[in-house]
């Protein structure tokens, strides 16, 4: 019994080495070798096809699992991706319905990756935990689409956020913008994501916790309550006054 499994893991790093396109992954499991599609010619690679105007994304959800079976990455999305060529955006909705999903989590860090399934589109999530909070400390995005215009090269754009704070909530919360959340990866490249809602480690039930506002939503809720609050203010000052002034004046009429 015990010759089987060494012989079983003697297998798996021959795979590992020997086999492009076979990766182990965390939590002793692995990547099935990707198919010969994947690993040709761009002629077989299904580009992206740009588009000159933009529209709302499709929201998707993509989830990853720990060793245990539990929900540690939940994310509900919808993803753009803005190219800039030649001064122009051109425009590229991740389709959640083709999506695969890969991902693992550790104690202190998780990650999330979602591409397309011969790799010409991506988008990556790297989640850190410290003290009481966590948040996205490194986002990388690609794309490599089909020329957007005649003269336009045909190469990958590509960039990074490393470093970052992004979508910081306490544990146990997620994050949540229903706004545009739009991130400048490169000088060529921005994602932008709407709606968003984002949490990770900790999802009791594979459900959000509490929800995590961010600014813009903030903004756009309070700031109208504020502005009516200040013109309700103004009209009863408005009122008042002219109550006092057509007191003042009946009092100036019976002297």
């Amino acid at each position: 019994m015990v010759h089987k499994h060494q012989t079983s893991g003697w297998s798996v790093f021959f795979l590992a080495a020997f086999i492009p396109g076979f990766h182990l992954l965390r939590n002793d499991s692995f990547i099935q070798p990707e198919s010969n599609s994947e690993l040709s010619s761009d002629a077989h690679v299904h580009h992206p096809v740009l588009q000159p105007t933009e529209t709302i994304p499709t929201p998707g959800t993509y989830t990853v699992e720990d060793g245990d079976g539990r929900t540690c990455i939940k994310v509900t999305m919808g993803a753009e991706f803005i190219i800039i060529e030649k001064k122009t955006s051109w425009y590229f909705n991740l389709e959640p319905s083709v999506v695969k999903t890969l991902g693992y989590c550790d104690k202190e860090e998780a990650h999330l990756s979602l591409r397309l399934p011969d790799n010409s589109a991506g988008l990556q999530f790297t989640f850190r935990r410290e003290k009481q909070n966590f948040y996205v400390a490194e986002l990388t995005a690609h794309l490599f689409p089909h020329p957007a215009c005649n003269g336009c090269p045909n190469k990958t754009y590509s960039g990074s956020m490393t470093h970052k704070q992004l979508f910081k909530t306490a544990n146990d919360q997620s994050f949540r913008c229903q706004s545009e959340y739009l991130l400048l990866v490169s000088s060529e490249l921005k994602i932008k994501l709407v709606p968003l809602q984002i949490q990770a480690f900790s999802i009791p039930s594979r459900q959000n916790g509490e929800e995590n506002e961010c600014w813009a939503d903030y903004k756009k809720r309070v700031i109208p309550l504020i502005t009516g609050s200040v013109v309700v203010g103004l009209i009863l000052c408005i009122l008042l006054s002219f109550l006092i002034i057509r007191d003042h004046r009946r009092g100036y009429e019976r002297l």
